[in-house]
């Protein structure tokens, strides 16, 4: 991903102080990762659903042999150093990267307490503005519209306040959404 964002740097279609990093499960994992081990290279990410500290990851899944069969073909027991060193949380403490943390409170795949311990980590140091939000009643992944719409909304104005915007603080934490600019519903019979 590196490689990648150095060519889009080097072939001009890229700004290297305006990076952004997003994704979900696996690619939040990779969002925790970028604005933890390489976070003088993003200026901002939205973590979703994503594993922060591995250990912890494979003592609170509900497929706790996906890491084996699919991943690695080890216990954790047996690479305990490699699962330390590959946890953005072990990288907290070079996170400069402003990060925005959602998931579901009730997400059997990716425990709740991985966004918890990353939030906590990251706002102990203080290095960057981090936020944490957590929607009742989903799982991994949102299903209800509201939750849905508010994630979308949130991302977009986290990425648009450190990538376009002013930066510095996070943008408060309401929403903002004006229905006025929102498409008119034409009234029946018209």
């Amino acid at each position: 991903m590196i490689d990648a964002v150095d060519h889009l740097i080097e072939i001009g279609l890229a700004d290297k102080d305006r990076i952004g990093v997003t994704g979900g499960s696996y690619g939040g994992y990779a969002t925790a990762w970028l604005s933890t081990r390489y976070s003088e290279r993003f200026a901002a990410g939205v973590m979703f659903v994503g594993i922060g500290d591995w250990p912890a990851m494979l003592d609170s899944t509900d497929i706790p042999e996906e890491h084996y069969l699919v991943h690695a073909l080890k216990r954790p027991w047996e690479e305990a150093d490699l699962l330390r060193e590959r946890s953005p949380i072990t990288y907290a403490d070079r996170c400069r990267t402003p990060l925005l943390i959602l998931g579901g409170k009730d997400d059997p795949r990716v425990d709740p307490s991985q966004s918890k311990a990353m939030y906590r980590c990251l706002k102990l140091r203080g290095h960057a503005p981090v936020r944490l939000v957590q929607y009742p009643g989903e799982g991994h992944g949102n299903r209800k519209s509201c939750a849905r719409f508010d994630y979308s909304v949130r991302m977009l104005q986290w990425l648009e306040h450190y990538l376009k915007g002013p930066a510095g603080d996070p943008p408060p934490p309401e929403l903002r959404y004006d229905e006025t600019a929102a498409p008119k519903k034409e009234a029946a019979g018209n």
